[in-house]
């Protein structure tokens, strides 16, 4: 019976929890449903919720216009190698802060909890400078490069592996592992849930980022899917909404997929590293 009042003494958690997931995941079904519906009836006042007549006008065009396998390849390029490179380096980074002492490991700590406070904005141009001293602009390294650590991801390994025991290190040190040892052997193994967590949001990131490719990738060959789809979904007079609702539906269905597969080991990194 104290089960049961307690159960119907929550409804409100329920109604709210609720409205929030309707409001959360009206955007996308409408985006879903708008891919399939033809411009005038996009445009129409009031809007239908339903297309009235289904087409795939919109995708047809969206593969037929754009050059969608160059563009898709180097999104996952980019995104890949940007993914695999926080993974590794900090993850190495992470491993350092937490686990070994060398003189000035508490600034380097410092710094890298001062650049989280920092907006991205504010080194843009500063990047962009450096990039284009280095002569990657219009390639894919400089797309990638300048994304391969970030202090957040340091911040997020530095947190879980400074919750490992440390008696463990002192074990593969008495069997003779070095220091790369005891990383690749011990620490890795024991990262899974932060390292989903970490892959997740960086592909994540990665995949979407939009004003970097837009200002670094100069011609169409070394475009990313975001940029491509707003530069052609434009027209001299209008926005075609529903080319750019289809391009958007094929650019989220990766992500979908990349979260389902690592999502329960993200939703226990996200507990154990104690991320709000």
């Amino acid at each position: 019976m104290l089960r049961s009042r307690t159960r119907y003494g929550r409804w409100w958690v329920y109604l709210v929890l609720t409205v929030a997931l309707v409001l959360v995941i009206t955007p996308f079904v409408w985006m879903v449903l708008g891919s399939f519906k033809t411009e005038g009836e996009i445009q129409r006042v009031p809007p239908t919720w339903w297309p009235e007549t289904a087409t795939l006008d919109n995708y047809t065009q969206l593969f037929a216009r754009l050059n969608f396998a160059t563009y898709f390849t180097n999104s996952v390029v980019v995104a890949v190698a940007v993914t695999a490179g926080n993974l590794l380096f900090c993850s190495m980074l992470g491993y350092a802060l937490a686990m070994l002492e060398f003189p000035g490991k508490r600034a380097l700590l410092l710094v890298v909890l001062g650049t989280l406070m920092i907006p991205g904005v504010v080194t843009f141009v500063p990047l962009f400078v450096i990039v284009a001293n280095a002569g990657l602009i219009d390639s894919l390294p400089g797309l990638i490069l300048p994304f391969l650590v970030t202090p957040f991801g340091v911040f997020l390994m530095r947190q879980f592996i400074s919750g490992l025991p440390p008696d463990l290190l002192d074990a593969g040190r008495v069997d003779g592992a070095g220091e790369l040892g005891i990383f690749g052997r011990i620490i890795l193994p024991l990262c899974g849930p932060a390292l989903a967590t970490l892959g997740i949001l960086t592909f994540l990131s990665s995949w979407n980022n939009f004003l970097w490719p837009l200002v670094v990738a100069q011609t169409e060959s070394h475009y990313t899917l975001p940029v491509a789809l707003a530069l052609y979904s434009t027209g001299q007079n209008n926005t075609q909404y529903g080319l750019l609702l289809a391009g958007a539906c094929v650019v989220v269905l990766p992500l979908l997929v990349v979260f389902l597969l690592f999502q329960r080991h993200f939703v226990e990194g996200i507990a154990t590293t104690g991320i709000k």
